[in-house]
């Protein structure tokens, strides 16, 4: 078997000729890898394993690989210390990691247990050669996945469940695949297609495909084209990064789940002087959710509580498209003044879509469309969000009952759905402006809102 150092001196040499000089100049060069991976003292911290893949040009999957298919020399020892750091991969840090693969316009093979392997990139990252790579590698030609509510909106029959997928023969090229997943050109461009999907089930993979867009807040559309077990090892051993579409489906549960506490402070507020913020976190490693503690609310009584998910716009900036500034504030003060009770600060923004989807949804809404059609427009639900996050916040915290701050039937029914019992639903609606007065009226009429 290879040596570890000649096996990281192989790697080098496929490297182009000034991407190898600039890593061996770097410091990158085969010993000082393998003294990182053979530190026998302290495990290499994450940074530096990913500073080290990113001047092979690898994935830090395929460095760990590397080293512990290696992990003995002549006296029978590990050498490299990665035991810590692989032993805390699971299921969550796995998709948190592919999302972010996803936002970098790097494919993703994902597999499910049919036996269904796909080679997947998130359309709007998508480039001409990434998309020649596919249909080299692929067993079919590539096709466009897009959700049923993108699919109405381009007036594509509906075959399939859940998403529907586009032949290559309809797109070919990036910037077409694009325009299908980006509604932005609709208007000024309404001859398209049409478009015909494919009517063969459409797997279970390719499904998870698009919710792994959903969750890198990418817009919900890939390119995708089913691959050999050749390929994907093939895929693998360069350093390719592989997922389960069980992993992907099930993450937003899990995470909600896995909250733990992280810390408490006090933080005095305006209005709100005796108030702790809690942060929660789950193992993923993504963005903590709060819980804003407003004086000593008694344990085993209903505790006044409010829902927020986050509104970079309105909360922080103060946008009047909407009355989300007007609702974090308001439930502040209302919370103060009847002496405590909790505001849990979900990281949702835009429903559930993040922050540049909202203002693509923005955007459209300038074009005339609703808040609701917006979303679909863009391919998502009306409202994408989960609820057990703020319920396993609750209970942490010891509260199992709650009068709940909202004008949004789905709220209490979250909650309830997830073993919280709403003894009482508090209304929570403030004056409309000019500018948000229609996106009221919208969210009463079509979302059920009781304003």
């Amino acid at each position: 078997m290879a040596s570890l150092k000649d096996r990281i001196q192989s790697r080098l040499e496929k490297l182009g000729k000034s991407a190898r000089r600039a890593s061996i100049d770097g410091g990158l060069n085969p010993d000082a890898i393998r003294n990182v991976l053979r530190d026998k003292s302290l495990s290499p911290r994450w940074n530096t394993l990913e500073g080290i893949a990113r001047g092979l040009d690898w994935r830090v999957e395929a460095l760990l690989g590397l080293a512990s298919s290696r992990t003995t020399k002549e006296d029978g020892k590990s050498h490299y210390g990665l035991a810590p750091i692989v032993g805390h991969h699971n299921s969550m840090v796995t998709v948190d990691r592919a999302s972010h693969e996803f936002r970098r316009g790097r494919p993703i093979n994902i597999r499910d247990s049919s036996g269904a392997s796909l080679l997947v990139v998130p359309s709007e990252m998508a480039t001409d050669k990434v998309i020649n790579w596919l249909v080299e590698m692929g067993v079919s030609d590539p096709a466009v996945a897009i959700t049923h509510h993108r699919a109405r909106t381009l007036k594509v029959r509906l075959y399939t469940d859940q998403i529907v997928l586009i032949p290559f023969k309809f797109w070919r090229n990036a910037e077409i695949a694009k325009t299908i997943a980006d509604p932005r050109a609709d208007l000024s461009n309404p001859l398209r297609g049409p478009y015909e999907a494919i009517r063969s089930a459409t797997s279970e993979a390719s499904i998870a495909a698009v919710q792994l867009a959903k969750i890198a807040r990418l817009l919900p559309s890939v390119i995708l084209v089913k691959c050999s077990q050749e390929v994907e090892q093939s895929f693998k051993d360069e350093g390719g990064y592989t997922i389960l579409d069980s992993e992907i489906m099930s993450y937003e549960m899990d995470t909600a789940a896995a909250l733990r506490q992280i810390n408490a402070a006090r933080v005095p507020l305006e209005n709100a002087e005796n108030t702790r913020i809690l942060s929660f976190r789950s193992p993923d490693g993504g963005r903590e959710h709060l819980a804003i503690v407003i004086g000593d609310p008694p344990i085993g009584l209903p505790v006044l509580a409010r829902i927020h998910s986050e509104c970079f716009t309105g909360d922080l900036i103060g946008s009047l498209k909407c009355d989300c500034g007007q609702q974090l504030r308001g439930a502040v003060s209302q919370i103060a003044q009847e002496g405590a009770g909790i505001l849990l600060y979900l990281r949702q923004e835009g429903r559930g879509i993040g922050l540049t989807n909202k203002l693509r949804a923005y955007a459209l809404q300038d074009q005339g469309f609703d808040t609701v059609e917006a979303n679909e427009r863009l391919g998502f639900e009306s409202d994408e969000r989960i609820f057990l996050p703020a319920a396993r916040i609750l209970k942490q915290l010891g509260y199992q009952t709650v009068r709940l701050m909202t004008n949004n039937p789905d709220k209490v029914e979250g909650l309830k759905s997830s073993g919280i019992d709403v003894v009482e639903r508090v209304p929570h609606a403030f004056p409309s402006n000019d500018h948000n007065a229609f996106y009221l009226s919208v969210k009463k009429e079509k979302s059920g809102h009781l304003l």
